[in-house]
């Protein structure tokens, strides 16, 4: 069950952190509407790490339907490739 509580319950901040816990935030409402929640760092870290994983396989997804539609590249011409931007690497960074 979620934790609501009206915004000018702020006032007592302390009462307020009390309440918040990893996977338990606080919802602040304002007249009586959703406005704002107070959740712990833990669930921050998760947010993001879920967040991270959602592009990383949107972009896997690009990847695979690009293959399907443009065909995919041999090990051999992405092995050359990746050798090639490499030595450039190298290169850069030696000068």
């Amino acid at each position: 069950m979620p934790n609501i509580e009206p915004i000018s319950e702020l006032r007592n901040y302390g009462k307020i952190l009390e309440k918040v816990k990893p996977d338990k935030p606080v919802y602040l409402t304002k007249n009586g509407k959703g406005q704002y929640s107070v959740h712990s760092i833990e669930d921050d870290k998760k947010y993001e790490e879920a967040l991270a994983m959602v592009q990383l396989l949107t972009e896997l997804n690009k990847g695979l339907e690009s293959g399907r539609e443009k065909g995919w590249h041999s090990e051999k011409d992405v092995n050359m490739y990746f050798s090639k931007k490499r030595k450039d690497l190298e290169g850069r960074s030696s000068k």
